[in-house]
């Protein structure tokens, strides 16, 4: 840049009397007059704005809210479809009869020699709605075990709607003649096995189960109720425990 610049006061003066300077002033003075256009130009040329490029702050605050909008209704979603834990089970029925052990079921002991069979659904169905009658009326859990012994031994636990030894029927081939019911009360299992039970001897508890049994049956052979006292026990254990 010139250090010598003409001023303003003196530029006028030129031209007034242009004969006063030399040759070398009127170069000068040209170039002093072609800066100074430039540099008022260059100070009134408007600036350009320093945004733009930047989207607005509105712009910038719509987006943001869409934004954490579009999560929230993400997140909330998410909660409302997720299946919520069920901490609460479900009640299991306790067996009146249940922690039974062999001293309970067995109190007696097993005499003689012991039979098995195997067992299909129906026979552990009805086997199940002895016990549970048994428990209805609150006896013991050897009062169930004599119970299935006997059914085990008359129907091998079946429930026999027809009869096969004169008029005998159900799972404990309990005669409609002889006052122990209907034929179809008969081959009602849950009946069959209270109307058994409700005539059990008094003192069953301490008598074997052949003897007990008998006393309820009268039948032409009550010793061979006693064979399935060990099975009987482990089915009425299997019910009450399991």
């Amino acid at each position: 840049m010139l250090k010598n610049r003409m001023s303003t006061s003196a530029f006028r003066t030129f031209i007034s009397s242009p004969r006063r300077y030399p040759a070398a002033a009127l170069a000068l003075a040209a170039v002093g007059v072609g800066v100074a256009p430039l540099t008022a130009s260059a100070a009134t040329a408007p600036a350009k704005p320093a945004t733009a490029h930047v989207a607005p702050a509105s712009v910038k605050a719509t987006a943001s809210t869409a934004k954490a909008t579009a999560a929230s209704t993400t997140k909330t979603t998410t909660k409302t479809t997720t299946p919520a834990k069920t901490t609460a089970k479900a009640a299991t029925p306790t067996s009146l009869f249940a922690g039974s052990t062999t001293a309970t079921l067995e109190p007696t002991g097993t005499v003689g020699s012991q039979s098995h069979i195997t067992l299909d659904s129906d026979q552990w169905s009805n086997a199940t709605s002895i016990v549970k009658a048994a428990e209805d009326m609150h006896l013991s859990p050897y009062a169930a075990t004599i119970a299935v012994a006997t059914s085990m031994q008359e129907s091998k636990l079946q429930n026999l709607n027809v009869a096969v030894d004169h008029d005998s029927l159900g799972l404990f081939q309990q005669r409609p003649s002889c006052g122990w019911g209907t034929p179809s009360q008969l081959n009602d299992p849950t009946y069959a096995a209270k109307a058994f039970l409700k005539n059990l001897p008094s003192g069953y508890q301490s008598m074997s189960l052949h003897r007990a049994a008998q006393d309820v049956q009268d039948s032409f052979n009550g010793s061979l109720y006693s064979q399935w006292e060990d099975q009987a026990a482990h089915i009425v254990s299997t019910i009450v425990n399991h």
